[in-house]
Protein backbone atom coordinates (compact mmCIF):
# COMPACT_ATOMS: atom_id res chain seq x y z
CA UNK A 1 0.00 0.00 0.00
CA UNK A 2 2.51 2.51 -1.27
CA UNK A 3 1.90 6.32 0.14
CA UNK A 4 1.49 8.47 -3.19
CA UNK A 5 1.17 12.40 -4.67
CA UNK A 6 -0.73 12.01 -7.59
CA UNK A 7 0.00 16.03 -9.54
CA UNK A 8 -0.42 17.43 -13.47
CA UNK A 9 -1.26 20.06 -15.00
CA UNK A 10 1.19 22.90 -13.36
CA UNK A 11 1.70 24.75 -16.83
CA UNK A 12 4.74 25.84 -15.69
CA UNK A 13 5.95 29.20 -18.18
CA UNK A 14 2.38 29.80 -18.62
CA UNK A 15 2.53 33.30 -20.06
CA UNK A 16 -0.92 34.94 -18.00
CA UNK A 17 -2.51 36.78 -20.85
CA UNK A 18 -4.77 38.01 -18.94
CA UNK A 19 -2.73 39.66 -16.11
CA UNK A 20 -1.05 43.24 -16.48
CA UNK A 21 2.69 43.09 -17.48
CA UNK A 22 3.85 42.67 -14.01
CA UNK A 23 1.57 40.59 -12.34
CA UNK A 24 1.96 38.05 -15.04
CA UNK A 25 6.18 38.06 -14.45
CA UNK A 26 5.10 37.58 -10.62
CA UNK A 27 2.97 34.91 -11.41
CA UNK A 28 5.36 33.12 -13.63
CA UNK A 29 7.86 33.05 -10.66
CA UNK A 30 5.23 32.03 -7.90
CA UNK A 31 3.90 29.10 -10.33
CA UNK A 32 7.87 27.93 -10.09
CA UNK A 33 7.63 28.14 -6.26
CA UNK A 34 4.96 25.33 -6.36
CA UNK A 35 7.28 22.79 -7.16
CA UNK A 36 9.07 23.68 -3.85
CA UNK A 37 5.59 23.27 -2.20
CA UNK A 38 5.43 19.73 -3.86
CA UNK A 39 8.78 18.98 -2.73
CA UNK A 40 8.12 19.83 0.62
CA UNK A 41 4.35 18.07 0.94
CA UNK A 42 6.11 14.71 -0.68
CA UNK A 43 8.43 14.91 2.68
CA UNK A 44 5.42 15.46 4.54
CA UNK A 45 3.39 12.92 3.39
CA UNK A 46 6.49 10.24 3.17
CA UNK A 47 5.80 9.52 -0.38
CA UNK A 48 6.91 6.50 -1.61
CA UNK A 49 6.15 7.06 -5.37
CA UNK A 50 5.10 10.84 -7.20
CA UNK A 51 2.85 10.23 -10.16
CA UNK A 52 3.07 13.53 -12.62
CA UNK A 53 0.43 12.86 -15.41
CA UNK A 54 1.68 15.86 -18.09
CA UNK A 55 1.47 19.35 -19.00
CA UNK A 56 3.97 20.20 -16.36
CA UNK A 57 5.36 22.79 -18.94
CA UNK A 58 3.03 25.19 -20.99
CA UNK A 59 5.16 24.57 -23.98
CA UNK A 60 8.34 23.77 -25.40
CA UNK A 61 10.10 27.17 -24.84
CA UNK A 62 10.95 27.16 -21.26
CA UNK A 63 13.00 28.86 -19.19
CA UNK A 64 16.23 27.19 -18.31
CA UNK A 65 15.81 28.20 -14.33
CA UNK A 66 12.34 26.31 -14.55
CA UNK A 67 13.83 23.39 -15.55
CA UNK A 68 16.96 23.66 -13.69
CA UNK A 69 14.29 24.05 -10.26
CA UNK A 70 11.81 20.85 -11.43
CA UNK A 71 14.79 18.86 -11.64
CA UNK A 72 16.43 19.63 -8.13
CA UNK A 73 13.10 19.40 -6.38
CA UNK A 74 12.00 16.11 -8.19
CA UNK A 75 15.42 14.71 -7.10
CA UNK A 76 15.51 15.44 -3.92
CA UNK A 77 11.88 13.41 -3.51
CA UNK A 78 13.91 10.88 -2.41
CA UNK A 79 11.20 8.48 -4.04
CA UNK A 80 10.63 6.91 -7.65
CA UNK A 81 8.98 9.90 -9.66
CA UNK A 82 7.51 9.00 -13.00
CA UNK A 83 6.24 11.88 -15.63
CA UNK A 84 3.60 10.96 -18.64
CA UNK A 85 4.14 14.33 -20.51
CA UNK A 86 0.77 15.77 -22.37
CA UNK A 87 -0.31 17.50 -25.14
CA UNK A 88 1.22 21.02 -23.84
CA UNK A 89 4.73 19.24 -23.01
CA UNK A 90 5.25 16.39 -25.95
CA UNK A 91 7.86 14.35 -25.48
CA UNK A 92 10.09 15.38 -28.81
CA UNK A 93 13.47 15.94 -29.28
CA UNK A 94 13.43 19.89 -28.56
CA UNK A 95 11.13 19.20 -25.46
CA UNK A 96 12.93 20.10 -22.18
CA UNK A 97 12.61 16.32 -21.41
CA UNK A 98 14.96 15.19 -23.43
CA UNK A 99 17.39 18.41 -22.54
CA UNK A 100 20.38 17.46 -20.13
CA UNK A 101 20.27 15.06 -17.64
CA UNK A 102 17.20 13.95 -15.17
CA UNK A 103 17.76 12.57 -11.37
CA UNK A 104 18.19 8.90 -11.61
CA UNK A 105 14.89 8.39 -9.32
CA UNK A 106 13.03 10.55 -12.20
CA UNK A 107 11.70 8.02 -15.31
CA UNK A 108 10.10 9.91 -17.87
CA UNK A 109 8.23 8.03 -20.33
CA UNK A 110 9.02 8.81 -23.92
CA UNK A 111 6.64 6.70 -26.31
CA UNK A 112 3.28 6.78 -27.27
CA UNK A 113 3.40 2.99 -26.49
CA UNK A 114 2.81 2.02 -22.75
CA UNK A 115 5.64 0.96 -20.96
CA UNK A 116 5.90 -1.01 -17.56
CA UNK A 117 8.22 0.20 -14.68
CA UNK A 118 8.88 -2.55 -11.97
CA UNK A 119 9.54 -1.42 -8.56
CA UNK A 120 9.56 -4.47 -6.57
CA UNK A 121 10.17 -3.19 -3.03
CA UNK A 122 6.56 -1.54 -3.46
CA UNK A 123 5.50 -5.14 -4.92
CA UNK A 124 4.23 -2.60 -7.59
CA UNK A 125 3.77 -1.95 -11.25
CA UNK A 126 3.77 1.87 -12.66
CA UNK A 127 2.55 2.23 -16.76
CA UNK A 128 2.74 4.95 -18.70
CA UNK A 129 3.10 6.53 -22.51
CA UNK A 130 3.56 9.91 -23.83
CA UNK A 131 2.31 12.35 -26.14
CA UNK A 132 4.86 12.58 -28.93
CA UNK A 133 3.20 15.34 -30.40
CA UNK A 134 0.43 17.98 -29.76
CA UNK A 135 -2.32 15.99 -30.44
CA UNK A 136 -3.29 12.11 -29.85
CA UNK A 137 -6.28 10.81 -31.22
CA UNK A 138 -6.12 7.28 -30.74
CA UNK A 139 -6.54 5.13 -27.51
CA UNK A 140 -3.65 4.47 -25.38
CA UNK A 141 -5.56 2.04 -22.99
CA UNK A 142 -7.72 -0.29 -25.70
CA UNK A 143 -6.79 -3.78 -25.63
CA UNK A 144 -4.65 -2.84 -22.49
CA UNK A 145 -4.99 -5.34 -19.68
CA UNK A 146 -2.67 -5.71 -16.69
CA UNK A 147 -1.42 -9.08 -15.31
CA UNK A 148 -3.50 -10.53 -12.48
CA UNK A 149 0.08 -11.07 -10.26
CA UNK A 150 -0.94 -10.07 -7.16
CA UNK A 151 0.74 -6.96 -7.81
CA UNK A 152 -0.23 -3.22 -7.60
CA UNK A 153 -0.85 -2.27 -10.93
CA UNK A 154 -1.24 1.95 -11.16
CA UNK A 155 -0.35 3.88 -14.53
CA UNK A 156 -0.07 7.86 -14.86
CA UNK A 157 -1.49 8.98 -18.30
CA UNK A 158 -2.38 12.13 -19.74
CA UNK A 159 -5.96 11.80 -21.49
CA UNK A 160 -9.22 12.75 -21.87
CA UNK A 161 -11.55 10.18 -19.90
CA UNK A 162 -15.09 9.55 -21.77
CA UNK A 163 -14.51 12.22 -24.65
CA UNK A 164 -14.39 9.45 -27.32
CA UNK A 165 -14.27 12.76 -30.32
CA UNK A 166 -11.27 14.62 -28.08
CA UNK A 167 -8.23 14.64 -29.42
CA UNK A 168 -6.26 14.34 -26.18
CA UNK A 169 -5.82 10.74 -25.24
CA UNK A 170 -9.23 9.76 -25.51
CA UNK A 171 -9.94 7.19 -22.79
CA UNK A 172 -13.19 5.00 -22.61
CA UNK A 173 -14.37 4.35 -18.91
CA UNK A 174 -14.82 0.62 -19.96
CA UNK A 175 -11.19 0.50 -20.83
CA UNK A 176 -10.61 1.67 -17.70
CA UNK A 177 -12.58 -1.59 -16.23
CA UNK A 178 -10.86 -3.48 -17.69
CA UNK A 179 -7.32 -2.35 -17.60
CA UNK A 180 -6.98 -4.73 -14.10
CA UNK A 181 -5.17 -1.16 -12.93
CA UNK A 182 -5.52 -0.50 -9.40
CA UNK A 183 -5.17 3.35 -10.10
CA UNK A 184 -5.43 5.76 -13.31
CA UNK A 185 -3.64 8.34 -12.50
CA UNK A 186 -5.05 10.95 -15.23
CA UNK A 187 -4.11 14.45 -16.31
CA UNK A 188 -5.48 17.30 -18.50
CA UNK A 189 -8.88 18.36 -17.22
CA UNK A 190 -8.08 21.86 -14.85
CA UNK A 191 -10.90 20.23 -12.41
CA UNK A 192 -10.61 17.97 -9.77
CA UNK A 193 -12.77 15.02 -10.68
CA UNK A 194 -12.99 13.30 -7.41
CA UNK A 195 -11.72 9.91 -6.85
CA UNK A 196 -14.26 7.79 -9.34
CA UNK A 197 -14.06 3.86 -9.63
CA UNK A 198 -15.01 2.10 -12.32
CA UNK A 199 -15.01 -1.29 -11.75
CA UNK A 200 -12.16 -2.59 -9.99
CA UNK A 201 -10.26 0.42 -11.03
CA UNK A 202 -10.02 4.07 -9.47
CA UNK A 203 -9.09 7.00 -11.20
CA UNK A 204 -8.93 10.39 -10.47
CA UNK A 205 -8.12 14.02 -12.02
CA UNK A 206 -6.35 15.83 -9.68
CA UNK A 207 -6.66 19.16 -11.32
CA UNK A 208 -4.27 21.76 -12.16
CA UNK A 209 -2.37 23.14 -8.93
CA UNK A 210 -2.62 26.85 -9.51
CA UNK A 211 -5.54 28.92 -11.52
CA UNK A 212 -4.39 30.18 -14.48
CA UNK A 213 -8.32 32.25 -15.74
CA UNK A 214 -11.45 32.86 -14.99
CA UNK A 215 -12.07 29.25 -16.10
CA UNK A 216 -10.48 27.56 -13.11
CA UNK A 217 -11.79 28.91 -10.46
CA UNK A 218 -11.09 28.17 -6.32
CA UNK A 219 -8.65 25.84 -4.59
CA UNK A 220 -5.94 24.05 -6.54
CA UNK A 221 -4.08 21.11 -5.78
CA UNK A 222 -2.58 17.48 -5.90
CA UNK A 223 -4.08 14.33 -4.36
CA UNK A 224 -2.26 12.17 -2.10
CA UNK A 225 -2.78 9.94 0.08
CA UNK A 226 -2.59 5.49 -0.33
CA UNK A 227 -3.50 3.03 -3.11
CA UNK A 228 -4.15 -0.57 -2.79
CA UNK A 229 -6.13 -3.43 -4.62
CA UNK A 230 -9.75 -2.29 -4.78
CA UNK A 231 -9.39 0.98 -2.36
CA UNK A 232 -7.17 4.50 -3.17
CA UNK A 233 -7.50 6.82 -0.17
CA UNK A 234 -6.26 9.88 -1.84
CA UNK A 235 -7.64 13.29 -0.47
CA UNK A 236 -7.39 16.50 -2.04
CA UNK A 237 -4.10 19.08 -1.06
CA UNK A 238 -4.70 22.64 -2.08
CA UNK A 239 -1.08 24.31 -2.95
CA UNK A 240 -2.55 27.25 -4.87
CA UNK A 241 -0.69 30.74 -3.95
CA UNK A 242 -3.61 32.60 -5.46
CA UNK A 243 -7.19 31.85 -6.48
CA UNK A 244 -9.49 33.02 -9.02
CA UNK A 245 -13.01 34.10 -8.30
CA UNK A 246 -16.43 34.92 -9.70
CA UNK A 247 -18.53 36.77 -7.30
CA UNK A 248 -22.25 37.87 -8.38
CA UNK A 249 -22.94 41.23 -6.17
CA UNK A 250 -26.69 41.79 -5.97
CA UNK A 251 -27.37 45.74 -5.36
CA UNK A 252 -30.97 46.00 -5.47
CA UNK A 253 -32.25 48.28 -3.06
CA UNK A 254 -28.30 48.33 -1.11
CA UNK A 255 -25.37 51.05 -1.68
CA UNK A 256 -23.28 49.51 -4.71
CA UNK A 257 -20.02 50.59 -2.44
CA UNK A 258 -21.24 48.57 0.95
CA UNK A 259 -22.75 45.33 -1.44
CA UNK A 260 -19.32 45.05 -2.83
CA UNK A 261 -17.21 45.27 0.47
CA UNK A 262 -19.74 42.24 1.92
CA UNK A 263 -19.09 40.41 -0.90
CA UNK A 264 -14.60 40.70 -0.90
CA UNK A 265 -13.39 37.22 0.06
CA UNK A 266 -11.14 37.23 2.97
CA UNK A 267 -8.13 36.37 0.41
CA UNK A 268 -9.21 39.10 -1.65
CA UNK A 269 -5.88 40.45 -1.47
CA UNK A 270 -4.00 37.71 -2.19
CA UNK A 271 -6.74 36.34 -5.15
CA UNK A 272 -7.75 37.40 -8.59
CA UNK A 273 -11.57 38.64 -8.30
CA UNK A 274 -14.07 39.42 -10.92
CA UNK A 275 -17.61 40.84 -9.49
CA UNK A 276 -20.42 40.85 -11.10
CA UNK A 277 -23.35 43.74 -10.05
CA UNK A 278 -26.75 42.10 -10.70
CA UNK A 279 -30.34 43.15 -9.41
CA UNK A 280 -31.50 46.72 -10.17
CA UNK A 281 -30.28 49.29 -9.46
CA UNK A 282 -30.45 53.18 -10.79
CA UNK A 283 -26.39 53.59 -12.08
CA UNK A 284 -23.64 52.15 -10.69
CA UNK A 285 -20.53 54.48 -11.05
CA UNK A 286 -17.38 51.73 -11.96
CA UNK A 287 -14.51 54.14 -11.94
CA UNK A 288 -15.43 55.10 -8.18
CA UNK A 289 -15.83 51.78 -7.18
CA UNK A 290 -12.59 50.34 -9.10
CA UNK A 291 -10.68 53.23 -7.54
CA UNK A 292 -11.83 52.20 -4.26
CA UNK A 293 -11.25 48.62 -4.25
CA UNK A 294 -8.56 48.11 -6.73
CA UNK A 295 -5.90 47.86 -3.48
CA UNK A 296 -8.27 45.32 -2.14
CA UNK A 297 -7.80 42.81 -4.49
CA UNK A 298 -4.41 41.29 -6.18
CA UNK A 299 -6.03 41.79 -9.34
CA UNK A 300 -10.07 43.48 -9.81
CA UNK A 301 -12.39 43.12 -12.23
CA UNK A 302 -15.85 44.41 -12.21
CA UNK A 303 -18.98 44.22 -14.49
CA UNK A 304 -22.24 45.88 -14.57
CA UNK A 305 -24.96 43.15 -15.01
CA UNK A 306 -27.70 45.43 -12.86
CA UNK A 307 -30.85 46.60 -14.69
CA UNK A 308 -32.41 49.78 -14.48
CA UNK A 309 -34.96 50.34 -11.28
CA UNK A 310 -38.61 51.08 -12.10
CA UNK A 311 -37.97 54.79 -11.03
CA UNK A 312 -35.42 55.43 -13.97
CA UNK A 313 -38.60 55.35 -16.15
CA UNK A 314 -40.52 57.65 -14.20
CA UNK A 315 -39.94 60.49 -16.58
CA UNK A 316 -40.40 58.24 -19.95
CA UNK A 317 -43.81 59.90 -20.31
CA UNK A 318 -42.37 63.87 -20.27
CA UNK A 319 -42.58 66.20 -23.11
CA UNK A 320 -39.13 66.61 -22.90
CA UNK A 321 -35.97 64.52 -24.59
CA UNK A 322 -35.26 62.73 -21.50
CA UNK A 323 -38.92 62.00 -21.81
CA UNK A 324 -38.83 60.60 -25.57
CA UNK A 325 -35.51 58.86 -24.80
CA UNK A 326 -36.49 57.10 -22.09
CA UNK A 327 -40.00 56.02 -23.42
CA UNK A 328 -38.39 54.57 -26.57
CA UNK A 329 -35.66 52.82 -24.38
CA UNK A 330 -38.75 51.32 -22.01
CA UNK A 331 -40.25 50.06 -25.28
CA UNK A 332 -37.47 47.85 -26.24
CA UNK A 333 -36.94 46.98 -22.75
CA UNK A 334 -40.15 45.75 -22.75
CA UNK A 335 -39.72 44.09 -26.01
CA UNK A 336 -36.52 42.07 -25.20
CA UNK A 337 -38.55 40.10 -22.04
CA UNK A 338 -37.22 36.65 -22.03
CA UNK A 339 -33.98 37.91 -23.47
CA UNK A 340 -31.55 38.84 -20.72
CA UNK A 341 -28.63 39.78 -22.56
CA UNK A 342 -30.42 42.35 -24.97
CA UNK A 343 -32.20 43.71 -22.00
CA UNK A 344 -28.63 44.08 -19.96
CA UNK A 345 -27.46 46.04 -23.24
CA UNK A 346 -30.42 48.48 -23.23
CA UNK A 347 -30.00 49.06 -19.75
CA UNK A 348 -26.47 49.85 -20.44
CA UNK A 349 -27.77 52.09 -23.10
CA UNK A 350 -30.02 53.77 -20.84
CA UNK A 351 -27.57 54.68 -18.35
CA UNK A 352 -25.01 56.14 -20.98
CA UNK A 353 -27.54 58.06 -22.46
CA UNK A 354 -29.19 59.66 -18.76
CA UNK A 355 -24.90 60.31 -18.25
CA UNK A 356 -24.96 61.84 -21.47
CA UNK A 357 -28.41 64.53 -20.88
CA UNK A 358 -26.75 65.43 -17.40
CA UNK A 359 -23.41 65.88 -18.72
CA UNK A 360 -21.76 63.49 -16.53
CA UNK A 361 -19.27 60.62 -16.82
CA UNK A 362 -20.36 57.20 -16.06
Amino acid sequence: MPRIIHGADFHLDSPFTGLPPEKARQRRRESRELLEKLGELAKKEQAELVLLSGDLFDGERVYPETVERLRAVLGGMGCPVFIAPGNHDPYTSRSPYAAGHWPDNVHIFRSAQIEAVELPELNCVVYGCAFTGPERTDQALSGFAAPADGRLHLMCLHGDMGAMESAYGPITREQAAASGLAYLALGHIHQYSGVNRVGNTAWAYPGCPEGRGFDELGDKGVLAGTVEKGSAQLRFVPLCRRRYHIIPVDVTGRDPRAALEAALPETAEEDVCRFILTGESGGVDLPALETAFVPRCYVLQLRDDTRPTEDIWARAGEDTLRGLFLGEMRRRYDDAAGNEEERRKIALAVRFGLAALDGRDI
